[in-house]
C-alpha cells in the first residue's frame, strides 16, 4: 500500500479502515470527520456503522465488503476542505491548578511558562474535538500549539476523577469516568460526557469546538449543582 494517504485498508472480517494519516495532523482529522458524516447522510449498501477516529474511519460492513463503493467516494473531493457538519461551540467552566489541577505547574514549567501564563493560554485555546474514546463521550482535543508537545507521564496517576482535564502530546483529554492516566490533570471541570438520562446522552461530537472557561473551585460547583443537564454549567451555541 505504500505510504500514499487517504486509502482504506481491511480491518478483520466486517470492517475497512479509511485512513487519512499515519500521525496527529488537524488537516486530516477535519477529512476524518467530514468523510464520515457524509457517509452517515449516504451510506453505501453493506454499511452498517461508521465512527471517527484522530486519523481514520471505521467502516462496519455487514460481511459485504464496501471498498469498491468507498473508493470512488474517496477520491471525490480533499475531504480536509469539506465543510464540517452541524457542530457547537462549548465554553465549559474549568478550575485550573490547586487540588482541581494538581500537575498544572509541572505541565507549565514544561511549556515554559508561568501557571498564570498557562492558564492564560489553555482557557483561550479555542480546540475541536478530534473523537471520542476510551469511555462512552470522552473527548480528545487539539491541537493546541507546540509549546503543549507534552510527553507522557513515565508512570500512571492511579486515578482521576470524571471531569478531570488533562494534557499532553499538544491535546486535551476530559474525563467521562474516573479512571487511571498517563497525561497531566492541569484543572477539573464537571462536564458529564455521557448520560442516559438526557435527551442527548453523548454531549460532545467530533468537530465541536471547546473553549475551557477559567472559574474559581467554588463557582465551578455552585454552577453544576444548578445545572439539571449534568453538563457542568455549560454552554453552547450552533456554528455555520
Amino acid at each position: 500500500m505504500g505510504d500514499s494517504f487517504p486509502r482504506i485498508e481491511p480491518l478483520g472480517e466486517a470492517a475497512v479502515l479509511v485512513r487519512f494519516t499515519p500521525r496527529l495532523d488537524d488537516a486530516a482529522n477535519r477529512a476524518c470527520v467530514a468523510f464520515r458524516a457524509a457517509l452517515e447522510a449516504d451510506r453505501p449498501e453493506g454499511v452498517v456503522e461508521t465512527a471517527s477516529s484522530l486519523g481514520s474511519v471505521l467502516v462496519r460492513h455487514d460481511g459485504r465488503d464496501p471498498t469498491a463503493l468507498l473508493e470512488p467516494r474517496l477520491g471525490a473531493c480533499d475531504w480536509s476542505a469539506v465543510p464540517p457538519p452541524p457542530r457547537r461551540l462549548w465554553s465549559i467552566p474549568c478550575s485550573y491548578g490547586g487540588d482541581d489541577g494538581p500537575q498544572l505547574a509541572e505541565a507549565a514549567e514544561m511549556a515554559g511558562l508561568s501557571e498564570s501564563a498557562a492558564i492564560e493560554a489553555l482557557s483561550t485555546a479555542r480546540i475541536r474535538v478530534l473523537a471520542l474514546g476510551f469511555a462512552p463521550g470522552m473527548p480528545y482535543l487539539g491541537i493546541l500549539p507546540e509549546a503543549w508537545d507534552l510527553p507522557r507521564q513515565t508512570g500512571l496517576t492511579p486515578k482521576v476523577p470524571e471531569g478531570a482535564l488533562v494534557v499532553a502530546v499538544r491535546q486535551f483529554v476530559l474525563f467521562g469516568t474516573e479512571a487511571p492516566t498517563g497525561w497531566r490533570q492541569i484543572g477539573r471541570t464537571l462536564f458529564g460526557c455521557f448520560e442516559p438520562g438526557r435527551a442527548r446522552p453523548i454531549a460532545l461530537s467530533p468537530g465541536d469546538e471547546v473553549r475551557f472557561v477559567p472559574v474559581s473551585p467554588e463557582a465551578l460547583r455552585r454552577g453544576a449543582d444548578a445545572d439539571a443537564e449534568r453538563h457542568g454549567g455549560a454552554t453552547w451555541e450552533a456554528l455555520e
